[in-house]
């Protein structure tokens, strides 16, 4: 039951200001990007195509680029729905440490500090981590096709065992050596896979899947804490 127990001191913590404040700069800076990245777009086509267009037989055509605009940011409001998860994912990644420290503050205060993680590691480890989650997914898309029925538990148990690596590794890193750490993650592997399938369930759901990155490294900073030795 313990991961439970991790899972819904997690979700108590959810409006402290430092998780407030990393989903908010999660979404803001994603929604402005993704906005900024539409404008673009948008401009980019309205400036190569034409203003007129003669075809054969029919002659010509008026407002080609006016078109052409529009449609190009009808295409790019349906992208930013589909890329606003992942990216808002790759974005929070980058304050991981804060909700790390946050958990430790709260609920561990006699921990001595630690040295956050450098921004270009976390930068570094979002991106391997994010492609590493889209490749493997991709590659885990051959079983959901071959074997329907099993689709739910396939994409359960790889995504359980990539979240609980990625965030148990995280958290470990910050109190351990990378060995340390490694062997630790090794020693307690399938109770670590458990609680990452755990996560998965947020992972589904629209909109909340957003919150996965923060909920996952606060309930593994739990678990490191009951796992750690001394």
């Amino acid at each position: 039951m313990s991961p439970l127990v991790d899972f819904a001191r997690a979700l108590g913590q959810l409006d402290d200001p430092r998780f407030v404040r990393v989903i908010a700069t999660g979404v803001g800076v994603t929604l402005a990007g993704l906005v900024a990245l539409t404008a673009a777009v948008v401009w980019f086509v309205g400036w190569m195509m034409p203003d007129t267009l003669v075809l054969p037989l029919i002659g010509e055509i008026g407002a080609i680029d006016t078109v052409a605009s529009w449609a190009a940011l009808g295409l790019m409001l349906v992208l930013s729905i589909v890329l606003m998860i992942p990216v808002a994912a790759l974005v929070v990644g980058f304050f991981l440490d804060d909700i790390a420290a946050a958990v430790e503050a709260r609920h561990y205060a006699h921990l001595p500090p630690v040295e956050p993680l450098p921004l270009g590691a976390q930068f570094a480890d979002g991106v391997r981590f994010l492609g590493v989650l889209v490749g493997v997914n991709l590659v885990a898309l051959i079983a959901y096709i071959a074997l329907p029925p099993l689709a739910p538990f396939v994409f359960w148990a790889v995504n359980g065992y990539l979240l609980g690596r990625e965030y148990f590794g995280l958290v470990a890193l910050r109190r351990l050596g990378p060995e340390s750490a490694r062997t630790l993650r090794r020693r307690h592997g399938f109770r670590i896979w458990l609680t990452g399938t755990l996560m998965v369930v947020p992972l589904t759901i629209p909109v909340v899947n957003v919150l996965v990155p923060v909920l996952g490294v606060a309930v593994f900073t739990h678990q490191f804490q009951r796992l750690a030795p001394g």
